[in-house]
């Protein structure tokens, strides 16, 4: 801390936000205060839009349909799936499920399509 301010938690922000910063800052960073940019290591992963947590549950609804032939998932049931990147994800496919169920009236009708296809009772 200097004068209020956190500096630690300052230079963290300029490293890893590196690509937002103008070529003179970044020169300033590097030359001047011995600042670098931050590795792919030590970036955090990138966040999951919406549409890629819908995604992701239904390809554990998928799964769980293809397994058991049934979308009657308990309330507090987890599914576990192995994603694109190799890494398996826990999902509360239960509670997931029964979200749909009582949003179907504000649902696309193509993610409806979907979960219909896949045996998704509505009522």
């Amino acid at each position: 801390m200097h004068h209020g301010e956190d500096l630690g938690r300052w230079v963290k922000a300029q490293r890893l936000g590196w690509e937002k910063l103008t070529t003179v800052q970044q020169w300033m960073c590097e030359q001047v205060l011995g600042i670098e940019p931050a590795t792919e290591d030590e970036k955090p992963p990138p966040r999951h839009t919406q549409a890629d947590k819908w995604a992701m549950n239904y390809e554990a609804a998928k799964q769980f349909y293809e397994r058991e032939g049934h979308l009657q998932v308990p309330r507090k049931h987890v599914e576990r799936i192995v994603g694109a990147d190799h890494e398996e994800r826990e999902h509360k496919l239960g509670a997931w499920i029964g979200n749909q169920r009582s949003r179907a009236a504000t649902l696309s009708p193509e993610r409806v399509e979907q979960l219909s296809v896949i045996g998704m009772r509505w009522t």
